[in-house]
Parts: C-alpha cells; sequence; structure tokens
C-alpha cells in the first residue's frame, strides 16, 4: 500500500464537498485505489480524530482514528 495525496491527483478528481475538516471527492479518471488497486467511485478524506458518515442506505458509520489504527463502526 502506498501513500496517497489528494494533490498529486488533482485532475482526477472532482470535489464534491468541503467543510474544512472533511472533504468529499468523485474518481473522474477510473483511477486505482491505493490500497486494493480496484478502482473506486468517491473517496472521503478527513483530517478529524473522529468522523460519523450520515445514513445512505439506512446504516450509519462512525471512523475513529487512533494512534496507528483506524476502526469503523457500523450501527
Amino acid at each position: 500500500m502506498s501513500e496517497f495525496d489528494v494533490h498529486d491527483h488533482r485532475h482526477e478528481l472532482k470535489q464534491l464537498r468541503d467543510s474544512g475538516r472533511t472533504s468529499l471527492w468523485e474518481n473522474r479518471e477510473e483511477m486505482a485505489c491505493p490500497v486494493c488497486e480496484d478502482v473506486f467511485s468517491r473517496l472521503f478524506l478527513t483530517r478529524q480524530a473522529g468522523t460519523t458518515f450520515p445514513e445512505n442506505d439506512g446504516a450509519r458509520f462512525c471512523l475513529l482514528r487512533d494512534g496507528d489504527a483506524v476502526y469503523l463502526f457500523r450501527h
């Protein structure tokens, strides 16, 4: 897995939302995911330690970054 910098890929991504603390991007060029190498459709970026994703299919997700671990909770 390699590091990922949104600014290095700005021409391949379209910014959909930016709250100043989180941002949502659309993959316009069928760029591969740096984790699994499959094409991804959206990228959510947060610099917060904890983030809640709004419901979209009846489920809500919370993400917690704690030191070197990331926890994803599905409610």
